[in-house]
């Protein structure tokens, strides 16, 4: 085991955390093509958040670790990991192209006898069947002859500093037993949580993309039942309280469903389904009711200024936050986005504030503006989207924010109660 030399390609969210925690027992090397992503690193300081500055910095200053966009510095290496994206396009359709160019980019590298290990998140066979066939064609070796494979999904829960790579289980598995041995032995030797070995590199697959299918859909059913109760007139939150006192009851809360994992990988289940002549109507039944909350929320927010009498055309509208989840500058995939268009029909002034996300980051990604500060404006309505502990903690000023006739809607049922009008 001490040969390892390992090398993660895709120093983002998945990718850096992980070759660092490598790095503390293997020469390990990060490569990626961004090289702006590649000298900020260098200089230890990762954007997204994920590594602090003290770790990185230690990592590279004690343990040896470089991060790198020149493609040969990583040729040294036997132990390739992949952590690249896995988006969907505009028709939700799973987009394996950066996939693809990883395992070209392995394919140019890899030697006789090396491992790669795909952390990406994927349906049961792209691996084998979609990027393997990929690194074949490029480095011209036979796989599970001169080279072997494994998959080992990612576990990160961005903005999670309690549940860190080193303290979260990882599934392995091989193409080979051997193989599977050798790639457990490996991550098992920087886990403090340990591994479950698959059956199979199809079995990890699969065990993937459903532990985020299965979120996906148990959110659907709460935001689902939001939408009953407020019409009933019922809090929903008092409700699964009050449900949440049996001992089986899965106690999950409504909101939004954005980011990397939940909202997308379902989509990779569904076409997966669909491919074997099989409609999967619950998932995608799910995803319907949690890409719709977006608009809701907003519809939800107009119905209550009307019932206060506040004149909406035109009417100044604050959404505090703008990442997917709180506490984090994670902004792929936000739902916010959703509230902002739909408020945007009504030809509201709308200021988006959120004290973590990269206004240029926004800007490129969404074509939207957003403030890092709270604006000195007054506004008719606040929609509270996202739990930053600075919304918990109430540091903002409600009444100086806001005018004497407003509307506070609270997506995530942070804020006390009597202070709002509406919640999920």
């Amino acid at each position: 085991m001490q040969d390892i030399k390992i090398a993660v390609i895709g120093l983002g969210y998945v990718g850096l955390p992980l070759a660092r925690l490598f790095s503390t027992k293997y020469t390990t090397v990060g490569y990626d093509m961004n090289k702006a992503r590649v000298e900020a690193l260098m200089a230890g300081h990762d954007s997204t958040l994920e590594v602090s500055d003290e770790l990185l910095q230690d990592a590279i200053n004690n343990h040896g670790f470089v991060c790198t966009s020149n493609l040969e510095e990583i040729r040294k290496c036997n132990f390739y990991v992949v952590a690249v994206p896995t988006p969907v396009d505009r028709n939700n359709t799973p987009d394996l192209s950066p996939l693809y160019g990883a395992s070209e980019a392995v394919g140019k590298v890899i030697s006789k006898g090396d491992i790669v290990v795909y952390e990406s998140t994927v349906y049961p066979g792209v691996t084998e069947d979609e990027c393997l066939p990929v690194v074949e064609r490029v480095s011209g070796l036979e796989f599970n002859v001169d080279f072997f494979a494994g998959y080992s999904p990612e576990r990160i829960n961005p903005g999670d500093k309690v549940h860190t790579v080193e303290k979260i289980k990882k599934i392995t598995s091989g193409s080979t037993p051997e193989v599977a041995e050798i790639i457990d032995r490996v991550y098992d030797s920087v886990l403090t949580a340990g591994t479950h070995r698959a059956a199979s590199i199809k079995v990890a697959e699969a065990a993937k993309v459903i532990e985020n299918s299965q979120r996906d859909i148990n959110i659907a059913f709460v935001n689902e039942l939001s939408k009953i109760f407020t019409l009933m007139g019922i809090d929903t939150n008092d409700v699964l309280e009050a449900a949440g006192t049996k001992w089986n009851f899965i106690k999950m809360n409504p909101g939004l469903v954005g980011g990397h994992c939940i909202s997308v990988d379902p989509y990779y289940l569904a076409q997966c389904a669909q491919r074997m002549g099989y409609n999967p109507e619950i998932i995608l039944a799910g995803r319907r009711m949690n890409d719709g909350m977006g608009a809701y929320v907003a519809d939800q927010t107009i119905k209550l200024m009307l019932k206060k009498g506040i004149q909406v055309l035109g009417s100044k509208i604050i959404i505090m936050g703008f990442t997917f989840k709180e506490n984090c500058p994670d902004v792929r995939n936000t739902r916010v986005i959703d509230i902002y268009r739909a408020l945007q029909e009504y030809n509201a002034d709308i200021t988006v504030f959120d004290p973590w996300a990269s206004p240029e980051r926004v800007k490129h990604e969404y074509g939207i503006d957003i403030v890092n500060e709270l604006p000195h404006d007054r506004y008719a309505a606040a929609i509270v989207a996202v739990a930053h502990r600075q919304f918990r903690e109430m540091e903002i000023d409600f009444n100086q924010l806001l005018e004497p006739n407003h509307v506070i809607y609270d997506v995530k049922a942070i804020m006390p109660r009597e202070l709002v009008d509406g919640r999920l």
